[in-house]
């Protein structure tokens, strides 16, 4: 019997169906150890020494493919072909030494590009060692990250409350998206005016050509500044006569984009499906493990995780034959085309992105996948096959025309310019199966058709269209664009440009407005901090060199820890400069390169600093508890707070008629004439019901933000709390209002949370009773204690082995259940979408996780009194206080702690 290890449950079921009896699949669940989130993990001071430990999870696994192995022939490593699957790989051939159970039993590692049945076969008879160069890297790149997660992230939390982590990329991929929120700060709109003219042949065809030029000289885009000026090039055409001056054709080829790699997937996917990359991932990641197709278990894509280009030849030619069947053969270019990929520092070593068999066309296989692999199967499969088709003829056609003015007066014999521009598609090619989103405009202006005219031919004039436009400011980057500025910049690699866009998501140091990125303050604050005293290591050129050095070392052409000395020398001089930093040190810095954010132009001349509250203070930041905020320097006479931006009137997707403190006006209480504005304050955003001492107040819930909000939303939530219905048993009131600890219900004592989906403005009676209802008959402990557990969404029978299985919402969070089997959502996956395949992914990880029955492993009983006098002296030594240790011992193995300071992810 051989053992076959690969990472997933699901990848396991595939290949033990190709391989037969013979062999004995499991699946690693991932990584089985990993370093502890504590300091000393890696120690600088024994050469880089890394301490590994697996959680129960990892030791689980481990113990299990140790039991599998013993009575085995041969153990084959077949986790994914990347460097983090040579890595896992690497930490199981670890463990089990460390278990003494290979002894001199054969290793194999093999990788599958594919998971089909032919490429598996192929992989079995070509095995190699591990490849201890891939290795390398990792364990440099895992020691880097650490490094600067636990290094950094205490500096953080000592000189700025409320920062959550540093990590090597998150933290420049954070920049990128500050630094633009702060171009988009800075931008001032400038106008200018644009002139078309609506045309027409003796044909009476009309085209639309737009002005260029006027008395010689050449009009760009901006150069109409002003309505006067616009005004006197309109008043000039409408007296004008128009004839063709030039009329230009050039043809004109467009080339079909290469296939998928990991970036442009996550963009295209974003662009055309809404995806986000995360959800990218998983899906192909279910693409590529494979799925029962008519009864054939079978991956329908290649490895995702990829910055290659290119295709194997039998994949070309296959594709080609397709094209040739499907298409015609006018649509199959004379050769194959090959692609080379421009990324910066692109490593290539595995294909592109594409299907396993280009003849499962999409239509055919749709009806055996769930909708998200469908569709990114037909996006995957689509550019595959338009990779390798002909090109697209076009004729590109510009027509010039001038416009002589007649009459008396200034315009005496001025000539003005007009050009037209527009193209047609003489052969689609590849455009007639797949084109790429694009947001230029002017390509739309270029696809216009043209009618027929000749060198001067006299035009008639049928409109004059003048148009006020104002210049735009640079568009916030989505998770997409971001991805692929962090490529072009050379910054992280596929599989890290995911998981990184989520930590940042994760620390909330960003949120998703409309799909674009917007940096939350303490984002920005960390962002601010670590540019005044870390600049060196957020520099985008000097992480990409790093990534490049990482690259020499997975090529064996630089020791991995020669790498490490080289960034210690100089980070840890750095963080050592930081141990003197006083924190006013640090507000200083702050203050200044955060001005412009937090202390806004007023528009009106006056000093943005000075306090709204006494005339006299000046604002500044401040940090507290819970972070930083905005105060006056006359605190304690004078207690005005705020939060660190200020919105303004010109803030992109901000309120209008916003104060320079935050402030803004709703209207007047039509019961009791006081004004009611909504404000930031130290703790959020809250609306208020006049003036004074001590004005009635509410805070806004989570999901209702302060440009939303209008006086009717402000007058509701100022009457909380309030009563919604009446208690069927008591005939006591219950009352809904905002607390600590966000909207709830209250009945007597009795306290329930609103869920995620309550509108705590339109809550009626009988959802009100229902969760006091639910909360009394047990479903919680104490006053914000959750309520008794709903029944879940159910998504159906267990596909083998029968039952139900529902996803309930429990105390730590969403999970999935199973009979008696419990597996936790993943952080940030929302319960409504699940699939089924997910669901039974998660049941089978947990089982694997508790023993195969579902059930947890039974406790040791404890040692009797009259017993083993050792197995009680152990039981006993377990239970009692460890005492602190007068000289270091190796530190007993414990579960990773689940938050960890920081890292690349």
């Amino acid at each position: 019997m051989n053992v076959v290890i690969v990472e997933s449950p699901a990848k396991a079921k595939t290949i033990n169906k190709y391989l037969g009896p013979d062999y004995e699949v499991l699946a690693s669940f991932g990584h089985v150890r990993d370093l502890p989130a504590k300091d000393g993990s890696v120690d600088p001071n024994a050469d880089f020494a890394m301490i590994w430990e697996a959680d129960g999870r990892g030791a689980k696994r481990i113990s299990d493919i140790a039991k599998a192995v013993k009575g085995a022939d041969k153990l084959i490593l077949a986790t994914d072909p990347d460097r983090e699957g040579e890595a896992i790989s690497w930490h199981l051939l670890e463990a089990l030494r460390e278990k003494r159970v290979l002894k001199d039993m054969p290793v194999e590692r093999v990788t599958f590009n594919a998971i089909t049945k032919q490429a598996v076969l192929e992989a079995m008879a070509n095995p190699r060692a591990i490849d201890v160069a891939l290795v390398d890297a990792y364990l440099a790149r895992r020691a880097l990250d650490y490094l600067v997660g636990f290094t950094l992230s205490p500096v953080l939390w000592r000189k700025l409350p409320g920062a959550r982590s540093a990590g090597r990329v998150q933290s420049v991929a954070l920049r990128l998206v500050c630094e633009r929120e702060s171009e988009i700060e800075r931008f001032v709109k400038r106008e200018y005016w644009s002139l078309v003219a609506t045309l027409a042949t003796p044909r009476a065809e009309t085209f639309e050509a737009r002005l260029v030029g006027a008395d010689g000289k050449k009009i760009q885009r901006l150069d109409v500044g002003t309505e006067t000026e616009a005004r006197d090039f309109e008043k000039a055409l409408q007296e004008a006569h128009f004839a063709v001056a030039n009329v230009e054709a050039k043809p004109a080829r467009r080339h079909p984009y290469p296939p998928f790699t990991t970036s442009t997937l996550q963009q295209e996917a974003s662009r055309k499906l809404g995806f986000a990359p995360n959800r990218t991932m998983q899906v192909a990641q279910r693409l590529y493990e494979g799925t029962d197709i008519g009864g054939e278990t079978v991956g329908l894509i290649t490895y995702m995780r990829t910055d290659g280009v290119d295709m194997a030849p039998e994949a070309v030619s296959a594709v080609r034959d397709m094209i040739g069947k499907d298409f015609g053969p006018r649509y199959v270019p004379g050769s194959p085309r090959k692609y080379q990929t421009k990324q910066k520092n692109a490593q290539e070593a595995h294909e592109a992105i594409r299907p396993t068999d280009a003849r499962r066309h999409p239509r055919d296989v749709a009806r055996y996948l769930e909708p998200e692999q469908a569709k990114l199967y037909e996006l995957i499969w689509k550019r595959t096959v338009a990779s390798q088709m002909e090109s697209a003829e076009l004729e590109r056609t510009t027509v010039d025309v001038v416009a002589t003015v007649g009459g008396l007066g200034a315009s005496l014999g001025r000539k003005l310019e007009l050009r037209a521009t527009g193209q047609v598609v003489k052969f689609d090619g590849f455009l007639t199966l797949y084109t790429e989103d694009r947001d230029d405009e002017s390509e739309d202006e270029d696809s216009k058709r043209l009618p027929a005219v000749t060198v001067g031919e006299k035009l008639d004039r049928r409109t004059i269209a003048t148009s006020q436009h104002f210049t735009e400011p640079p568009p916030r980057y989505s998770e997409a664009s971001l991805v692929k500025r962090m490529e072009e910049l050379g910054i992280g690699r596929p599989s890290t440009y995911a998981s990184t866009l989520q930590t940042l998501r994760d620390r909330e140091y960003v949120t998703i407005d409309k799909k674009k990125l917007v940096p939350e303050d303490k984002g920005r604050l960390v962002i601010a901090f670590l540019e005044n005293f870390f600049d060196r290591y957020v520099e985008y050129g000097f992480t990409a060199a790093l990534e490049e050095k990482l690259d020499l070392v997975s090529n064996s052409e630089l020791d991995w820890k020669a790498l490490l000395r080289d960034f210690w020398k100089d980070f840890s001089a750095a963080i050592d400069q930081t141990k003197e930093l006083r924190v006013s040190d640090v507000l200083s810095a702050l203050n200044e390169s955060l001005g412009p954010h937090i202390f806004p132009d007023r528009g009106d001349g006056s000093n943005p600093r000075v306090c709204p509250t006494c005339g006299t203070g000046m604002l500044s930041l401040k940090l507290g508890k819970f972070g930083a905020f905005i105060g006056c320097s006359n605190y304690p006479e004078c207690r005005f707070t705020r939060q660190l931006a200020a919105p303004s009137a010109d803030a992109v997707d901000g309120p209008a008629g916003a104060s320079a403190d935050g402030t803004r006006k709703l209207g007047a209480d039509p019961v009791s004439g006081l004004e009611v504005t909504v404000r930031d304050g130290r703790f959020g955003p809250y609306v208020q019901l006049g003036e004074g001492e001590k004005p009635k107040r509410s805070s806004l819930p989570k999901g209702m933000t302060p440009g939303g909000i209008d006086l009717e939303r402000a007058l509701a939530l100022l009457e909380l709390p309030k009563q919604v219905a009446t208690h069927p048993e008591s005939g006591n009131p219950i009352q809904v209002g905002i607390g600590r600890y966000g909207p709830y219900v209250q009945h007597e004592k009795t306290y329930a949370n609103l869920e995620k989906d309550d509108d705590i403005l339109a809550i009626g009676a009988n959802r009100a009773i229902d969760l006091i209802i639910a909360k009394e008959q047990g479903g919680g402990r104490g006053r914000f204690g959750r309520a008794a557990a709903a029944p879940g969404r159910a998504i159906g029978d267990h596909p083998s082995l029968g039952g139900p299985i529902t996803v309930m919402a429990g105390k730590y969070g969403p999970y999935v259940k199973h009979g008696s089997v419990n597996a936790t959502l993943p952080k940030g996956k929302n319960p409504d979408e699940l699939t089924m395949d997910e669901a039974v992914a998660l049941i089978a990880a947990r089982a694997e996780a508790v023993g195969t029955s579902g059930k947890k492993p039974a406790r040791r009983p404890a040692a009797k009194a009259d017993g083993d006098k050792a197995s009680a002296k152990k039981t006993a030594a377990k239970k009692a206080p460890a005492k602190k240790a007068a000289a270091k011992k190796p530190a007993a193995k414990k579960p990773a702690a689940k938050k960890a300071a920081g890292g690349e992810g």
